[in-house]
């Protein structure tokens, strides 16, 4: 029996053009990376989380295509590690979010990462970006972000530049109400928010094959570079 012949694409040419033969289409490669949010507030989609993740959301839907789970068991249903997998291995890079809870984050997202322990090394978070925000009534949120931080790396992930942010009910009141607006410029507002998230997804847009350009463009926040030594207590 005879093979079929193999499918060629005819090339209609425009006019005064010689027809010619090309290959067939390749499908193209992903120039937009898959970006994952886990929100581990344990509040879920009703938390302070849930609305720093709506931000993001807006704010990533710019350079990625976003998806957003919720950890917290709902009534009737608490989501399985073995359900995350597929979610897991599809994402370029993730973004994690928690509150702050004696000095900790939340239960939720303990038990994420226990169940993750197996994962450690894997594809699943092999050479994957991960940002944090975490949100803190006063004290507590940067401890949470450091060592978070250094779970994530622990599992296999990359760090970008300026991926963590502290997001305080604390600060946010001292803007707010400071008589020197300059005295607060230096603290972690909402507007850090765009830095996250411009250099996640810049991270995770790199690791695309045939990425263009192929180095990240790096955003930063505002840094005090001339008052921080200075004494404020009185």
């Amino acid at each position: 029996m005879k093979s079929s012949p193999k499918v060629k694409e005819i090339f209609v040419p425009l006019r005064g053009q010689h027809p010619e033969i090309r290959p067939p289409l390749t499908a193209m490669p992903a120039t937009r990376p898959h970006l994952l949010l886990l929100n581990a507030s344990l509040a879920g989609d009703a938390g302070n989380t849930a609305v720093l993740f709506a931000r993001a959301r807006r704010l990533l839907a710019r350079r990625a295509t976003v998806e957003t789970l919720t950890l917290a068991p709902t009534p009737g249903h608490i989501t399985t590690f073995a359900e995350l997998r597929p979610n897991l291995a599809a994402a370029d890079g993730f973004l994690f979010g928690t509150g702050t809870h004696w000095d900790s984050w939340s239960s939720v997202l303990q038990k994420f990462l226990e169940d993750a322990t197996p994962t450690e090394g894997t594809a699943l978070w092999l050479g994957k970006p991960a940002a944090v925000v975490v949100s803190e009534h006063s004290t507590g949120g940067k401890g949470v972000l450091s060592r978070l931080h250094g779970v994530l790396v622990t599992l296999g992930c990359t760090l970008p530049p300026m991926s963590g942010l502290v997001l305080s009910r604390a600060a946010l009141l001292a803007v707010k109400h400071a008589h020197d607006p300059a005295a607060t410029r230096d603290f972690w507002c909402e507007t850090d928010l765009r830095v996250v998230c411009h250099n996640l997804a810049a991270a995770a847009r790199v690791t695309l094959p045939h990425a263009s350009p192929a180095l990240p463009r790096w955003r930063t926040w505002p840094v005090d570079r001339r008052d921080f030594h200075t004494r404020w207590l009185t």
